[in-house]
């Protein structure tokens, strides 16, 4: 372990995912015989530029990379069937930045659309001045003790790219149009800012997501862990004054995480009622039928399935739900529907 002057973490580009880090409490840094955990904080330097040409900065901005560069990230597992498959490694070794985010970890395998992962060298690993690792979790929101908001939703979907954010957005913009202070959570995922900035643009009071948590991803994560951080993310919200939350959770529930959520009866217990986003008329219906099973009521199906009408027929016929376009989920005469048929639907909206 040796020092590192402030002047070079602060001339680094600094990551989204470390955006919540009091750098001044960061004061040395290990360069041998450390093995990293999930959420350790590294200063890497950019080797090879890959499919990454770009670093979201906390400010959202999206900073230009090159070889050379030094930056600040989070080691994390990552799970992206349209990006990359890839796991912290045992050592300090090199190794890759597997999203813009700002996460560290060995990429094993990719889409076939990508060139390939951007290589990084790990410079050190970032330690408090009694030699422990810097790392997310110790800079994660504070515990809080009270309810959750009056009503919460969830949205569930079938992969990535199937309209998940979109559809939780749209659901934020319209409860904000009807007159609640509504607030967003996506609980599950790979550290990046683009998601909560658009629930923030759609009209959310107030905006979290598992980086709040302590967490960089959410891939090989134990359950328990992902339901506290949700229940305590949930109960800051209620603290900010949201009387109705909207909750997205990540990928698809083929994968892993997400299926043991679905699964888990203290998850099912933090919503009144979910929506279920798809790609395909197939997929809405498989999902929406997994969701009924574990006991969840679905309001309805979304997402990039309703760009087909030909595709929304095949999905309503086969269920017993209405199909809601993002236009219909922004509508007060939507959200006023929803609410009548959720536990919470004597929610007052705020006048």
């Amino acid at each position: 372990m040796e020092p590192i002057a402030p002047c070079r973490l602060m001339a680094a580009k600094r990551s989204y995912a470390v955006r919540r880090v009091n750098l001044a409490e960061c004061t040395h840094i290990v360069k041998t015989a450390f093995r990293p955990e999930p959420g350790d904080l590294v200063l890497a330097r950019v080797q090879a530029i890959g499919s990454h040409k770009r670093i979201e900065l906390p400010n959202g901005r999206k900073a230009t990379l090159h070889e050379g560069d030094e930056i600040l990230l989070a080691y994390g597992n990552r799970y992206a069937p349209d990006q990359y498959e890839a796991y912290v490694p045992e050592t300090l070794e090199p190794c890759h930045m597997v999203a813009a985010g700002g996460i560290a970890a060995c990429a094993v395998s990719w889409h076939d659309r990508l060139s390939g992962p951007t290589g990084i060298e790990p410079v050190g690993v970032l330690c408090h001045s009694d030699g422990t690792a810097a790392n997310l979790k110790q800079f994660a929101l504070p515990t809080v003790a009270c309810p959750m908001p009056a009503a919460v939703f969830g949205v569930f979907g079938t992969s990535m790219n199937a309209g998940k954010t979109a559809t939780a957005a749209s659901l934020v913009r319209g409860f904000a149009a009807s007159g609640y202070t509504v607030g967003a959570v996506k609980v599950t995922g790979t550290a990046a800012g683009g998601d909560p900035w658009l629930m923030q643009d759609s009209g959310a009071a107030h905006v979290l997501d598992f980086t709040d948590g302590g967490l960089a991803t959410t891939f090989g994560t134990p359950l328990d862990t992902i339901v506290g951080t949700t229940r305590n993310l949930l109960r800051t919200l209620h603290r900010s004054n949201c009387d109705v939350a909207v909750v997205e959770i990540a990928d698809g529930l083929y994968q892993d995480e997400t299926r043991q959520l679905a699964a888990s009866p203290l998850m099912h217990s933090l919503f009144d009622s979910v929506v279920f986003a798809a790609g395909d008329a197939l997929g809405a219906v498989a999902g929406v039928n997994r969701l009924e099973a574990h006991g969840y009521q679905v309001l309805g199906i979304s997402g990039s399935v309703m760009r087909s009408p030909l595709a929304v027929r095949e999905a309503t016929v086969n269920l017993n739900i209405p199909a809601y376009s993002l236009a219909d989920l922004q509508s007060p005469v939507t959200i006023s529907g929803i609410m009548d048929n959720t536990v919470s639907g004597r929610l007052v909206a705020a006048q």
